[in-house]
């Protein structure tokens, strides 16, 4: 921009470093100056200039000299294979040039399928409105986000290119291409039930390890060995098979319990460790999983006020090649079910749908489940059958190169995970569409659906629990619910949601105290091995808190009928006291694992265990009532069903169980139709419908009120993930002018004078971004104060990488109207690596600074932009960009509650 443009504080520019070079700079050579006159190319120039080679997610994502760095296996951040996506950081002198293959941008593809006649107006470029937020730096510069409008059309430009064959061998690509989809949906539902069984399987064998083996093999588990016998004598305690001299039968019973449920716990532990992931930050955040109270690596604050301070530039305050701090996360750790829903919200995180991530997860699993902890499996089977459908998504370059499409995919993948965890297909097409998905239009809809029942039906027949059945267990009841017990069924549901909401916030504290220790932080296994002890110590005592989750809440859930040996059927009032004051001591010892073992650095579901956990509530709540049945039969609640005659006659307390087991879960997650659905699916019985769907919706309620945000929203809050949440919109006062940050030099390249700009100035353009942490910004492109374009960080760097001779280079990044054709070489074809214009997006959105945030947040929500152009009376006035909006909606949040 020439001084004449604006005044000093249009643009703040202390240097006057203009981008742009004055016609006497221009080089001559003969090059060059053809350059400037050339016009925009054809379809079929512009077709002929793509590569063939691809990248695929192994290209490493986050680079940095001298610092741990690797290839992250995860979803690519732009649907553009074979970025280089290495921090610029390194100076451009000591650059070596990198010759990578590359597809056409998006906006390549854009600038193709429109008029090629296009030409930009001029004007004058006035004050822009200035930032109300000063300091214009980004959180999140570890993530990168997705750009789904420009994944749209470069999928667009796909199928019309592909449709515009008419032969024979045209239409069956095409259908070839429709067909993909549905071919990936059955391979991940197949491999995601195949993995399921394999889990199911080996930790039920493993599982009663703890307690004895069996005579016939250390492989069979104690239901198939003894055949539901009390008395089995081909079932050998560690008691009967190890005599120590002086110590009981029990006490050896005890140290081998507690020794098994220390020794899987760690062998777990140890397995979810080699998963863990550095990743270079310029800012430190919390760590990435569900260690809610971790720290990162050490920080040397706030580089811009020290920058402000010493009266230097960002770039001279610190060396750009090193980053100031670090985050550590663990992929294979927790449920993974926040971290799917913030990588199809549209950003990238880096190793958490990889082939390591799924291999280590599946058998960490496995001994977690085995040991007893307090944890389920259904969870992880989200983040399981996430990973595979990622992984299944190379098969296809439709979907391994377009994050668009691959999200679709990775919705169906994720809903496959509870089909299989619970046996329920339809349950996991509604939690897909409830819970997880970001975007979830009809077609993904039906494809999620098949997806799911390609799964069960693989389920079915593998038959991992020998019955038959592809349910972790299957209730039935005989008696109806009666009206008397509504009031009661509302208040359970009452309890179930203030006990999941209170678990919300004792996690919370339970992570601000415990797991801020410094040496809990610094060795993470230290607490798996305390909360393991606690388990092995506590558990061994209570019968029901020493069953697997699974079967606890099968029996709590089972009526006296079907099981009529369980010490949960009792027949007389002494009786019944007892089996309360049993259930009511394991309600608390299940209650207080729970809270200590989430959160732990091994794979952890919290749906089960909350669910069991208000089970034993809703048990004893069931037994309550059936004590006041059978105390007072004449009365006029009870008159009418005991004289039916049998302790559940008036009362079913397994359906109170059920009930509260729903209601808790949904205080934790805040599911509401998919857990409904579950439950059915659970029972089959249309009967109790009404009473699940009315407990889950006092639950929501009552959850609400206590605590607004889920489990996943407070992994998501404290783990500063840029979720930018399209359930729940915050209250807007201001306009998209008082988010605006001021225009900077270094932040745009303008093209006023000349089109073309010194390669170096924009590396150094690039660095200042990437210092921001903007990896996956954007530099608009201005012209007498217009905008006429926006590069891509990623497309920009990719170019100047590939140039030989960076310093000496001068990059074109805007065509002139008129002029003469390309230079071509022999074979006919046009090269020439300075020429970026092919990178250019030449129509970024944009918005005027009087938009309404309301207006912005849609944008950004419902098309799926990466950043929004600003501009002021048709002059460019700023850019926001996705993450810098994400940080705002999460600073009005914060004041709401306050």
């Amino acid at each position: 921009m020439s001084p004449s443009t604006g005044s000093p504080h249009d643009i703040d520019d202390e240097n006057h470093d203009y981008d742009s070079y004055s016609p006497l700079e221009i080089p001559s050579s003969s090059s060059e100056s053809k350059r400037l006159h050339s016009a925009r190319v054809s379809d079929h120039d512009l077709r002929s200039r793509m590569p063939s080679r691809h990248f695929d997610e192994n290209s490493k994502l986050l680079g940095f000299p001298g610092k741990v760095s690797g290839g992250y296996r995860s979803m690519p951040s732009t649907p553009k294979p074979g970025f280089s996506r290495a921090q610029s950081n390194i100076s451009a002198g000591s650059r070596q040039a990198r010759y990578l293959s590359r597809s056409s941008s998006w906006g390549f593809k854009l600038a193709s399928a429109m008029n090629p006649g296009w030409v930009r107006g001029e004007a004058a470029l006035r004050e822009s409105k200035s930032s109300a937020i000063q300091d214009d730096r980004v959180w999140y510069d570890q993530y990168t986000s997705t750009d789904w409008v420009h994944d749209s059309i470069a999928d667009n430009f796909r199928v019309r290119e592909l449709r515009s064959r008419k032969d024979f061998r045209g239409r069956v690509y095409a259908w070839f291409d429709g067909a993909q989809g549905w071919i990936l949906a059955a391979v991940i539902g197949c491999i995601t039930a195949c993995l399921a069984y394999f889990v199911d399987v080996t930790e039920v064998a493993v599982f009663d390890i703890k307690e004895g083996y069996c005579t016939q093999g250390f492989h069979v588990p104690k239901n198939k060995c003894c055949l539901s016998e009390e008395d089995c004598p081909l079932w050998r305690s560690w008691g009967d098979a190890v005599h120590v001299t002086g110590t009981g039968r029990e006490t050896v019973d005890l140290i081998f319990y507690v020794m098994f449920v220390v020794l899987f716990s760690v062998a777990s532990c140890i397995l979810t460790l080699t998963t863990k992931t550095v990743v270079g930050s310029n800012y430190s955040l919390p760590t990435l999983d569900e260690d809610l109270g971790a720290a990162v690596g050490a920080s040397s604050g706030d580089p811009e006020s020290s920058a402000r301070k010493s009266g230097m530039t960002i770039s001279q305050s610190r060396d750009l090649s090193t980053p100031t701090a670090v985050t550590t996360y663990y992929p294979a750790a927790g449920s993974g079910v926040a971290e799917v829903k913030v990588i199809l919200s549209g950003f990238v995180m880096h190793g958490y749908l990889g082939l390591k991530t799924l291999v280590v997860k599946s058998l960490a699993l496995i001994l977690s489940v085995a040991s007893g902890l307090s944890l389920g499996k259904e969870g992880p089977f989200v983040h399981i059958a996430t990973c595979i459908g990622n992984i299944a998504c190379r098969m296809f370059s439709k979907y391994n190169h377009n994050d668009g499409k691959r999200r679709e995919i990775l919705s169906a993948s994720a809903a496959s995970g509870v089909a299989v965890a619970f046996g329920a297909p339809i349950a996991g097409t509604l939690f897909s569409l409830e819970e997880v998905s970001y975007y979830f239009p009809p077609k993904t809809l039906f494809r999620t659906f098949f997806c799911c029942i390609a799964a069960a039906l693989s389920l079915k027949f593998l038959n991992p629990y020998g019955t038959g059945k592809i349910v972790i267990f299957e209730v039935r009841y005989i008696t109806d619910w009666r009206g008397f017990e509504i009031l009661a069924f509302v208040i359970v549901g009452i309890l179930g949601g203030g006990l999941g909401a209170m678990f919300i916030k004792v996690s919370g504290v339970w992570a601000r105290t415990f797991r801020r220790i410094s040496l809990i932080k610094r060795w993470p296994m230290l607490e798996v091995v305390l909360v393991a002890l606690a388990t092995g110590i506590l558990s061994f005592w209570n019968v029901y808190a020493k069953k697997a989750v699974t079967e606890l809440l099968f029996e709590l859930a089972s009526p006296c009928a079907a099981n009529q040996k369980s010490g949960l059927c009792p027949r007389r009032l002494d009786e019944v006291k007892e089996t309360i004051g049993v259930l009511f001591v394991a309600f608390l010892i299940k209650s207080f694992l729970t809270t200590i073992t989430f959160g732990i650095k091994v794979p952890a579901g919290i749906y089960v265990p909350s669910m069991v956990v208000g089970g034993l509530m809703g048990r004893v709540i069931g037994h309550a009532m059936q004590y006041l049945a059978l105390a007072f039969p004449d009365s006029a609640i009870f008159k009418e069903c005991s004289a039916l005659g049998g302790p559940e006659a008036c009362v079913t307390p397994g359906v109170y169980a059920l009930i509260a087991a729903g209601a808790t879960m949904c205080g934790v997650t805040r599911l509401s139709v998919t857990l409904v659905v579950i439950l059915f699916e659970l029972t089959g019985s249309l009967d109790h419908v009404l009473p699940f769907s009315l407990s889950v919706l006092v639950a929501k309620w009552t959850a609400d009120a206590i605590e607004p945000l889920s489990i996943y929203d407070l992994l998501t809050e404290m783990n500063s993930y840029p979720f930018l949440d399209n359930k729940m919109r915050p209250i807007f006062t201001s306009e998209l002018g008082d988010i605006t940050p001021r225009v900077r030099g270094e932040r745009i390249i303008d093209i006023s004078n000349s089109p073309l700009v010194a390669a170096p100035k924009l590396r150094r353009k690039l660095q200042n971004l990437h210092t921001a942490g903007e990896l996956d910004g954007g530099l608009p492109i201005i012209r007498e104060g217009l905008l006429v374009g926006l590069i891509p960080a990623p497309d920009l760097e990719f170019a100047l990488d590939k140039l030989e001779d960076e310093e000496e280079m001068f990059c074109l990044m805007a065509i002139a109207s008129g002029g003469h054709s390309r230079d071509v070489d022999e074979g006919g074809e046009y090269f020439d690596p300075t020429d970026f214009t092919s990178y250019v997006d030449p129509a970024p959105v944009a918005l005027d600074v009087h938009s309404p945030m309301d207006l912005v947040y849609q944008c950004f929500v419902k098309l799926g932009l990466r950043f929004i152009c600003v501009h002021r009376d048709g002059q460019y006035a700023g850019l926001v960009h996705k993450k810098a909006f994400v940080k705002y909606v999460k600073e009005l949040e914060h004041q709401e509650r306050a």
